[in-house]
């Protein structure tokens, strides 16, 4: 199985340049995929796993130099498909890690990434713990730890974003904001460093400020209006998605949830509660 993401915490360059790097701290939950493989049952029907992780069983096994004994593949996911969420991504590590067990070998973080490079620019799903990743590149540039965590409120609202459609856009944003970026992702690091969750919410909030000057949430500017009354320490969206929520320290009492859920409903989405990271 692999935990899915409510899009990142951060994302933006790395470092202040003309030329920066895309990074991400994804924002794992407790929302996830399965996938299941019974050697010797019969398949059936047509193969359940998406194009993806079909191409990670054929990488995975070209590496290790190996064949698929007779059986089924079975998958179940609990994340929804381009939102923001790392569905993708998700599903080919909850493959991998399948396999890993089917011929019980050691999980191999090099091998996972060079197998994940090779199909998609991918979230740090592979990892059980924040991280500072460059997507990219496929390259994990600091592991942020476990003790940070919240309680979410969000919804997600309609349409998609290709992301590799809007690359370009976000690169000349970032080259024009780097200064902020850099202040915004020092902070957020401050803030892990501390196990300071509200510290993290607080950059969260600014990233969450800066996508919305280029790849704006409809109903940003009322959540950011209503946050205060909510309690909520910050805000955080998928950046290149259609998610958006408060981040609380704090689990919201019934009260505070139902409020929340006819706020959201006002504004015309359905809300969904979710605990993130692992604090």
């Amino acid at each position: 199985m692999c935990h899915g993401t409510l899009g990142e915490l951060y994302q933006g360059p790395l470092g202040a340049g003309s030329a920066p790097d895309i990074a991400l701290v994804s924002f794992p939950f407790d929302r996830h995929s399965w996938v299941h493989f019974t050697p010797g049952a019969a398949p059936v029907g047509t193969l359940p796993l998406g194009r993806k992780s079909q191409t990670a069983v054929r990488l995975f096994l070209a590496h290790y130099g190996l064949a698929l004994p007779p059986g089924r593949w079975s998958a179940h996911s609990e994340l929804r498909v381009g939102v923001g969420m790392a569905s993708s991504t998700a599903d080919a590590v909850a493959t991998l890690r399948c396999l890993f067990r089917l011929f019980a070998l050691d999980w191999d973080a090099d091998a996972v990434l060079r197998i994940l490079a090779a199909i998609e620019r991918a979230d740090s799903v592979f990892l059980d713990e924040f991280a500072l990743h460059l997507s990219g590149r496929h390259q994990v540039v600091r592991r942020l730890g476990t003790e940070v965590g919240f309680h979410t409120a969000y919804v997600c609202e309609p349409g998609a974003v290709d992301t590799a459609s809007v690359t370009s856009l976000l690169l000349e944003h970032y080259c024009r904001r780097g200064a902020e970026y850099e202040r915004c992702l020092g902070d957020l690091l401050k803030g892990f460093a501390c196990g300071d969750p509200a510290a993290v919410a607080r950059a969260a909030g600014t990233s969450a400020a800066l996508s919305q000057e280029v790849l704006p949430k409809t109903c940003y500017a009322d959540l950011l209006a209503h946050r205060e009354r909510f309690g909520a320490e910050g805000i955080f969206v998928a950046h290149t998605g259609c998610l958006i929520g408060y981040l609380f320290v704090r689990r919201p009492d019934a009260a505070t949830k139902s409020e929340l859920s006819a706020f959201f409903r006002s504004l015309g989405h359905q809300c969904s509660f979710a605990q993130g990271g692992y604090g």
